[in-house]
């Protein structure tokens, strides 16, 4: 029997289109939290979420949710491309199109290509809804994944009318455990710094890692929510959590912390 794997949905989303990567048993849920909760409950045993796109940045939802409210561990990632298609129904031709309907991010990311077609734009909840509202009009399209195309009978007019072919979005799959190592392996950890904190104590830190040759391939900010000025960071490092060196220096890191979070030691994509 499969793992039970839950997902941002709906069915279509690219989201489903990671999930689908890792296994067939899929359970979809409404919300990033929901998908957390079915695996801190036990409903399912892994669940997929964004974390990264490289346009848009952090999924700050993710980030703000790992660290506050759920011990979940990342055990693995997903990076997929994100392709957008114009989707049609059977026997509609471009120039019947007068509404194109999708995701906020997803028209944002298509705009050159729907300057050209001069058509009315309209928001909705995710790429799948889109598909599901265009089903069965002719003068309707959806931006939105082939996945989503499949679903409503829809059918690919135009392929890849995204502005930047180098988007892609990271995924985590995230369990009650992470990775056991295998050689190639990065470590996301989170942590923030005490408030009487001295000049460059943030520098510090880093120089931790410096000082051992060790490769951060990600540092970033959020605010901590405890006041302005006020801050923790997410730092993704080369190795594994359970590496002689890596827990050495994570050790050293923990002590000059006022907080301190492994989010998992997981292979790189």
């Amino acid at each position: 029997m499969q793992n039970k794997v839950s997902f941002l949905g709906p069915n279509g989303t690219f989201t489903h289109e990671a999930a689908s990567t890792i296994s067939e048993n899929l359970i979809s849920y409404c919300s990033i939290q929901s998908v957390m909760e079915s695996v801190v409950n036990g409903e399912c045993d892994k669940g997929v979420v964004p974390i990264e796109n490289s346009i848009e940045g952090s999924v700050t939802l993710t980030l703000d949710l790992l660290v506050h409210k759920f011990n979940l561990m990342i055990e693995n990632e997903i990076i997929i491309p994100i392709n957008h298609n114009l989707l049609v129904n059977d026997g509609v031709r471009i120039e019947d199109i007068s509404d194109v309907y999708s995701h906020s991010q997803a028209l944002a990311q298509c705009q050159p290509f729907l300057e050209k077609l001069n058509v009315k734009k309209h928001f909705t909840l995710s790429t799948a809804a889109a598909a599901k509202k265009v089903e069965g009009h002719k003068n309707y399209a959806a931006i939105g994944t082939l996945t989503s195309g499949k679903l409503y009978n829809l059918k690919p007019l135009v392929s890849n009318v995204q502005d930047n072919d180098t988007n892609q979005t990271r995924f985590i799959i995230l369990s009650k455990k992470d990775h056991i190592p295998t050689g190639h392996d990065k470590t996301s950890i989170v942590f923030s710094l005490y408030d009487d904190a001295s000049s460059g104590a943030l520098y510090k830190v880093l120089k931790i890692f410096s000082n051992k040759n060790i490769n951060l391939s990600k540092i970033e900010s959020r605010p901590s929510k405890e006041g302005l000025g006020s801050y923790i960071f997410f730092i993704d490092l080369e190795g594994h959590r359970n590496d002689k060196s890596i827990s050495e220096i994570l050790s050293e890191v923990k002590e000059k912390t006022s907080f301190f979070k492994i989010l998992g030691s997981y292979p790189i994509y």
